[in-house]
């Protein structure tokens, strides 16, 4: 059969590739995405021709190789030598005991490369374009065997040939394969990521305030895995957003920033990132049945995959809690985040379960319903525990119901052998434990966040202790009036053989501070008295006083107030003090204004008087009236004690300077890093936005106004719960 002059001179003919002809040459040259090839200097490589012949070799200083006298036809390139230097972080990640990693040195080489583009999306303009017969744009995953610890990959605006390598068949399944007779060059995309920037110092700080309560708030959310159940006979994926897998599986292991943590958002709160090697990023395990034998799909419900690791979700099991989290890392951090009330039949009936039972792995006693739940968590966080720990410290978080799983969690973890090192962030959390695990607890390390208008913080009432079998009966709640205003009890399950329900942690309260109806703040501090955070709970029972709603209802209502939600509460709240604690620190000034210091002075002024004057009431009454009313007198004396330390703790955070440890935690000790992430974060206009809460307010107040609990106005006469502080 004859050959015509164009078959014999095309590149792309089969007949020509099928000649086994030697005396071709190709060259190569690794870049980054400046064009520079240093940063590949002396990495070794292997080219597979088309007759499967291999040629080995090393780059050179500027990244170029060259292959002499092969085979005709194309060659395909790998770089897939084990990384063998001596940096900590890479050999445990290649010789721990579960999911090591397949690290090579190309890997470690592109892992301290940068972008070019801050949006690390690929550049069009290409300097090394000039000097290359061939140009395209490759991922470490191009260029080596194992690949399912890698990031997915991204667009490119010069992708690889696909042609040769089809060509190539059997020889050509790895690497990059490249023409004949000819300069290429790969312009490696740098191997980062991002992270969440989180404090490892177990001082309080405003960065963790506000990027916990995101990460507490993408709890919520599924994990998003396809496919999600085993066996699995596929590679997996992470398509759907917001999901917990597609956040760290996908999206930040791509370096694309993301802001929605729940479905509903649709205000963008972005976290603030930092730029890290990929190998530093949360990590997400690989799924891989040919390097890990755990993940054979033989195994059925057995198999292991990501979200049976990193994702805890017991609704569909024999023994329900309907309890979900999850858990990643890095090689400093270990990050848990427990979710709060969804399932309201299922996870309300818990929170009612408020009977004591004993703290089996410490003192005192614990809400029965929150601790089977932590029960479940604490299972499941010690196995993850037991398989990547290696001194990280733990950063825990959760929401509502969420918070106080995780104070149990928590604790039953701080008491472990292995002692450790964990710092508890919790957003509208009900009581969960009595006084003596309160107190046994205290080493823990737990800042308790409170929306002023949040009623569940004063849930479980002290003074309860019942069983979920009572509100199947169609008990209902009680509402009593007694001389000092309306106490809250619940039918048949007033607590008489435990201790009261007690709240652990350091308290940070956000108290709303409203000057007009065009005018308001918000403060984070740390009040003294429980009129100010105690009693959101009874206005929102004393709405039901007229009826007798089941106590599933109740719950409804109290999970459901809007000043409880994440996105619509917490979230912003925080970010509006991390806004406050950052402009306090650049400009050198207070959290507290003069003019808020002013109003909520005032207005503490007048809930004193009104304490005292409650008090002045019931002792006027006769020797028996009083004598009968005496806790009530104690009550309140010890609440006008609380106001004046609050006057106190307010006067000391209107002159206490802010420092960059105070925003930023550890983050502050490297400042020029800390600097190139805030740009990226406030390169989002969002960030950029007056916001009220986040501003010192202006000097046209018309009136003096501190938002209390739905509606009321602290500071004018209102029905003071005594339950609550009693």
């Amino acid at each position: 059969m004859t050959l015509s002059k164009t078959e014999l001179e095309s590149r792309l003919s089969s007949r020509i590739f099928a000649c086994p002809v030697a005396g071709k040459w190709t060259s190569f040259q690794l870049v980054d995405e400046s064009g520079a090839g240093e940063p590949y200097a002396w990495l070794a490589y292997v080219v597979t021709d088309s007759e499967g012949q291999t040629y080995r070799g090393n780059l050179d200083a500027s990244g170029v190789g060259k292959v002499d006298n092969h085979f005709a036809g194309p060659i395909a390139l790998t770089l897939d030598d084990e990384y063998q230097g001596q940096e900590q972080l890479y050999i445990g990640l290649q010789g721990r005991d579960s999911y090591p990693l397949k690290i090579t040195e190309l890997q470690v080489r592109a892992e301290k490369t940068r972008y070019l583009n801050d949006n690390a999306t690929r550049t069009r303009e290409i300097p090394a374009q000039a000097c290359a017969g061939q140009f395209f744009q490759v991922e470490v995953r191009d260029l080596v065997k194992h690949v399912t610890h890698l990031p997915p990959q991204v667009y490119r605006h010069y992708p690889p040939n696909q042609v040769p390598t089809q060509l190539m068949g059997e020889f050509g399944t790895v690497g990059v394969a490249l023409m004949p007779q000819g300069h290429t060059v790969l312009e490696v995309r740098p191997l980062r990521a991002l992270r969440p920037m989180l404090s490892s110092d177990p001082e309080f700080c405003a960065l963790n305030l506000y990027q916990l309560a995101l990460m507490a708030t993408l709890s919520y959310c599924p994990f998003g895995q396809q496919p999600g159940a085993a066996p699995i006979n596929t590679p997996v994926s992470f398509p759907e957003q917001p999901s917990v897998g597609n956040w760290f599986g996908d999206a930040l292991a791509k370096c694309e920033e993301l802001w929605r943590v729940d479905p509903g958002q649709t205000k963008p709160y972005y976290p603030l990132y930092e730029d890290v090697p990929y190998s530093k990023r949360l990590e997400i395990v690989p799924f891989d049945p040919a390097l890990y034998p755990v993940n054979n799909p033989e195994l059925g419900t057995k198999q292991e995959h990501p979200a049976k690791i990193h994702f805890l979700d017991d609704t569909a099991t024999e023994e329900s809690t309907d309890t979900q989290a999850f858990i990643t890392h890095n090689d400093e951090v270990i990050l848990i985040a427990v979710r709060g009330t969804a399932q309201m039949l299922a996870d309300g009936l818990r929170d009612a379960d408020a009977l004591q039972v004993p703290f089996e792995e410490g003192l005192g006693k614990v809400h029965r319903g929150f601790y089977g739940a932590a029960k479940k968590s604490t299972a499941f966080v010690t196995d993850y525990l037991d398989r990547f720990y290696a001194g990280q410290k733990l950063l825990i978080c959760g929401h509502s119901l969420g918070g106080a799983v995780a104070l149990l969690l928590a604790e039953m973890l701080r008491l472990r052998p292995e002692r450790f090192n964990i710092q508890l962030y919790t957003y509208g959390a009900p009581r969960a434990a009595d006084a003596s695990f309160v107190k046994n607890a205290e080493p823990l390390v737990h800042y308790r966040m409170v929306n002023h208008n949040d009623p569940i913080p004063s849930v479980p009432g002290s003074w309860m202790d019942t069983k979920t079998s009572v509100y199947g009966t169609g008990l209902a709640l009680t509402f009593v009036n007694v001389p000092a205003g309306f106490s809250v009890f619940v039918a048949g399950i007033y607590n008489w053989t435990g201790e009261p329900y007690g709240h652990h942690g350091t308290l940070r309260h956000f108290l709303p501070v409203e000057f007009s109806r065009r005018e308001r703040s918000s403060i984070l501090w740390t009040p003294g008295c429980d009129t100010l955070t105690q009693h959101a709970a009874c206005e929102i029972a004393l709405q039901h006083r007229h009826g007798l709603p089941d106590r599933p209802g109740v719950l409804a209502q109290l999970f459901q107030a809007g000043n409880h939600l994440m996105t619509s509460s917490y979230v912003p709240a925080c970010w509006a003090t991390l806004r406050r604690w950052q402009e306090a620190q650049e400009s050198g000034g207070s959290l507290v204004t003069p003019r808020e210091y002013e109003r909520i002075e005032q207005s503490l002024a007048q809930v004193t008087q009104q304490l005292r004057n409650e008090r002045r009431h019931i002792l006027a009454r006769p020797d028996a009236y009083v004598r009968a009313h005496q806790p009530i007198i104690e009550a309140l004396s010890r609440e006008v004690d609380k106001v004046q330390a609050t006057h106190a703790r307010l006067t000391a955070l209107s002159t206490l300077p802010v420092n960059p440890k105070d925003v930023y935690g550890s983050l502050s000790e490297n400042p020029d890093p800390l600097a190139q992430n805030l740009a990226r974060w406030q390169a989002h206009p969002e960030n950029r936005v007056a916001e009220q809460l986040a501003i010192a307010p202006t000097a046209d107040a018309e009136t003096e106004l501190i938002n209390g609990a739905h509606g009321y106005v602290i500071g004018k006469p209102y029905t003071l719960d005594l339950d609550s502080i009693i």
